[in-house]
C-alpha cells in the first residue's frame, strides 16, 4: 500500500543554529542536560528555530487480541470494554493525567470485541483479532484497513502533538511477538507477565507465543508480520504514527506496547523514529532490551507498567518545559551576563 513520504527531519544547518542557541543560553554548557537534547529534537521535528507545542492529542487505541482465549493474560477478555468505558467516563489513570496536562483525550475502538461504546471513535474492524497461535491474527486486507485508519485518524486530529495510549487485553503477547520477529532477539527474551501473570502462567504464555511464531513463520516482510502477529490497536496506531511524521507532528510513545506500533511504523517506513520521544521505561521486562535495539533513551524511569498511554502523559511536561526554555531563556549577550570566557 502507499505510505506517505517523510520530511528530513535530520537538518545540519538547523541542528546548528538550534545547537548554537542552547549553548549561548545563560547557564554553563550542557547544564540543562538531557532538556537540550530534547528541545532540539523538538525543533527537529517541527522544522523550526523556536518548536512550539499545539493542541496535543492523546489517543488510546483499543482493541481485543484472539490470543486473549488461550489464557496469555491474567484478566479475562472482559476487561477490554469494561476499560474503554471507564476510559470515557472519566474514572481510568490516563482519563485523570489527560485532564491534569490539558490533552485532549480520544478513545479509538480499533476493534474491541462488544458494541461501540458511546463516544468512541469507530476505527473498529472487527470484533478482536483471530487467534495467531492457530494462524494469521488478521488478513492482509485487514492489516492495510488498519493502517489506513490510524493514517486518516491524525489527520482528523488537530494540534501538532501526537501522545500514544492502548488498551487490549492480551496486546503485550502481540507485542512480544512483533518484538521477537523484528528484533531476531529469543522469544523469552522478548516476554513479560504483563497484567500479572504467576509463574505458570509465564510458561502457558511461552507456550502459546512459541505455537504463534511457528505456524506464522512464512510472514517476513513487515506488512504481513503486522497481519499474522499484530493486534487491530497496535497496526492501527502504527498508521498514526506514519501519518504524524509525515506531518511533523512529535509523536510522544507510551511503553511496551506503543513501542511495538513505533517499531512497526519504522520498520514499514524508515525515518519515523525521528519523529518520536519515547516517554518512559516500562517495568515490562522485555521494553528495556527493546529501546535500546532501537536506541533510544527515555525521559523517565518510574517504574510503571500500566499502559493506556499513562507514561506518555507523565512526560509530557518536559516537552513543555524544554520549548520554553528554548524561546524564553536569556542568552548571555541578551542579559548582559558574562560568559565563562
Amino acid at each position: 500500500m502507499n505510505l506517505p513520504d517523510l520530511p528530513a527531519l535530520a537538518e545540519p544547518g538547523l541542528a546548528a543554529r538550534v545547537q548554537h542557541a542552547i549553548d549561548h543560553k545563560t547557564k554553563p554548557l550542557g547544564a540543562l542536560g538531557r532538556i537540550e537534547a530534547l528541545a532540539l529534537q523538538l525543533a527537529l521535528i517541527q522544522g523550526e528555530e523556536i518548536p512550539v507545542l499545539r493542541e496535543p492529542q492523546l489517543v488510546v487505541f483499543a482493541a481485543d487480541h484472539g490470543l486473549s482465549r488461550r489464557g496469555v493474560s491474567a484478566y479475562p477478555r472482559e476487561v477490554t470494554p469494561q476499560m474503554v468505558a471507564n476510559m470515557l467516563a472519566g474514572g481510568a489513570a490516563v482519563s485523570v493525567l489527560a485532564r491534569q496536562q490539558g490533552l485532549a483525550l480520544t478513545i479509538a475502538d480499533c476493534g474491541v470485541d462488544a458494541l461501540l461504546a458511546p463516544g468512541a471513535a469507530d476505527l473498529r474492524i472487527a470484533p478482536g483479532t483471530a487467534d495467531a497461535s492457530a494462524g494469521s491474527a488478521m488478513t492482509l486486507a485487514q492489516a492495510q484497513q488498519a493502517l489506513s485508519n490510524g493514517m486518516a485518524l491524525v489527520e482528523r486530529l488537530p494540534g501538532n502533538a501526537l501522545l500514544l495510549g492502548e488498551m487490549g487485553i492480551g496486546n503485550t503477547s502481540s507485542a512480544s511477538l512483533l518484538m521477537q520477529r523484528l528484533t531476531g532477539l529469543p522469544l523469552a527474551d522478548c516476554v513479560g507477565r504483563g497484567t500479572g501473570l504467576d509463574d505458570a502462567g509465564m510458561a502457558r504464555k511461552l507456550a502459546v507465543l512459541e505455537q504463534a511464531l511457528a505456524v506464522n513463520a512464512a510472514a517476513l516482510a513487515p506488512l504481513d508480520i503486522a497481519a499474522a502477529l499484530g493486534g487491530f490497536e497496535i497496526v492501527t496506531m502504527a498508521g498514526s504514527v506514519i501519518a504524524a511524521a509525515a506531518h511533523r507532528r512529535v509523536v510522544v510513545v507510551d511503553g511496551f506496547i506503543t513501542t511495538a506500533a513505533v517499531a512497526l511504523a519504522e520498520a514499514l517506513r524508515p525515518g519515523v523514529l525521528a519523529a518520536c520521544v519515547f516517554g518512559h521505561r516500562s517495568a515490562e521486562g522485555p521494553h528495556a532490551r527493546w529501546l535500546q535495539h532501537l536506541g533510544v533513551r527515555p525521559l523517565l524511569d518510574l517504574d510503571l507498567r500500566l499502559g493506556e498511554g499513562s507514561g506518555a502523559a507523565l512526560a509530557w511536561p518536559l516537552l513543555t518545559a524544554a520549548c520554553a526554555l528554548l524561546a524564553d531563556m536569556a542568552s548571555f549577550d541578551s542579559a548582559g551576563v558574562s560568559n565563562k570566557d
